[in-house]
């Protein structure tokens, strides 16, 4: 049988990776902007909270009832991919790492995957897939060293900001193998956005309390957040999980520390340099050797169809208890 992403439209793959850069890197320039003026783990208890409520009629009305485990284990992904990803960077950024280096850390995500996909999920990366990570982890550096310096942050803010990428990544692999992203994407969003709002609340109390800053700049990057950074960009996310394995869906957010930085010349008036543009042409080499289709393995074709198989089998995991 042909797999999955075989059936999409060849331009279905490029739409999506450029979708999921663009909102990826949104978020770091959304907590800059909106924490200006407010604490940042204030800034992401409103973001959480107003993107779960926003959902929760839709979750509550639209499709079966949600399992026990189904619950639980949303809410186990809302603490590790909300409340510990979003917070550790968040907090880096709040303790002055500067945000293009915490853009750097947290998007080395898909070197953490391709580590883990072997032992979680069983899938192996083809020669010319390792080739294209190492790519793009160049490119990265190339860009993102030319123009950062290390700050006056403790160490332990970049200790956090590295251990929250490892959180993701793990929490992705682990919900690949799980098969939890089946469940319809505005139903796994509101429980995850809401069990993160209640720990974020803990900790904005912790820092002053609850209550906004009333003013335009804190508002639009509430909505910018909200709108943007969250529904689009996870929504995104879960789509092109559903469709692509994890290794390739994750390799495009290598793009997101040179797309973090033309957010900031735009928005914020920072400089570009040439290194820049080296190392963006160096990193889109890279991320088109590891997700071009035929950089997949025989081994990770054959994974991903027994999975479907496995999938279209198990109604009681897939489409009852996880609808």
């Amino acid at each position: 049988m042909t797999l999955l992403k075989n059936q999409t439209h060849p331009l279905a793959w490029p739409i999506m990776a450029t979708a999921l850069v663009l909102s990826w890197s949104s978020g770091f320039v959304g907590i800059r902007y909106a924490s200006e003026n407010a604490d940042v783990m204030l800034v992401l208890f409103w973001r959480t909270l107003l993107s779960g409520l926003i959902l929760l009629p839709f979750a509550l009305l639209i499709g079966p009832r949600i399992g026990a485990r189904a619950l639980i284990q949303q809410m186990m992904f809302g603490v590790a991919m909300m409340f510990l990803y979003l917070g550790g960077f968040a907090l880096a950024i709040g303790q002055r790492v500067p945000t293009g280096l915490v853009a750097l850390i947290s998007d080395l995500v898909p070197l953490a995957i391709a580590a883990l996909s072997q032992p979680v999920l069983g899938q192996r990366l083809s020669g010319r897939q390792w080739i294209g990570t190492a790519l793009g982890v160049t490119g990265v550096l190339i860009v993102s060293l030319d123009s950062l310096t290390l700050g006056t942050a403790p160490a332990w803010a970049y200790v956090l900001t590295a251990a929250s990428m490892m959180v993701l990544a793990l929490a992705t692999v682990v919900q690949k193998r799980l098969g939890t992203i089946n469940m319809p994407i505005h139903r796994s969003l509101c429980i995850q956005c809401l069990t993160a709002s209640v720990l974020f609340a803990a900790c904005a109390g912790w820092n002053g309390g609850l209550m906004p800053p009333l003013d335009t700049r804190f508002q639009f990057g509430i909505a910018w957040l909200v709108l943007f950074s969250t529904f689009f960009c996870y929504g995104t996310y879960y789509a092109s999980l559903r469709l692509y394995p994890a290794a390739q869906v994750s390799s495009v957010i290598y793009l997101s520390p040179p797309a973090t930085m033309l957010w900031g010349w735009s928005m914020f008036a920072e400089p570009l340099s040439k290194a820049m543009f080296v190392g963006l042409a160096v990193t889109l080499f890279g991320v088109w050797l590891t997700s071009s289709r035929g950089a997949a393995s025989k081994d990770e074709r054959v994974w991903a169809h027994a999975s479907s198989l496995s999938d279209n089998r198990s109604p009681s995991t897939t489409r009852r208890v996880i609808p």
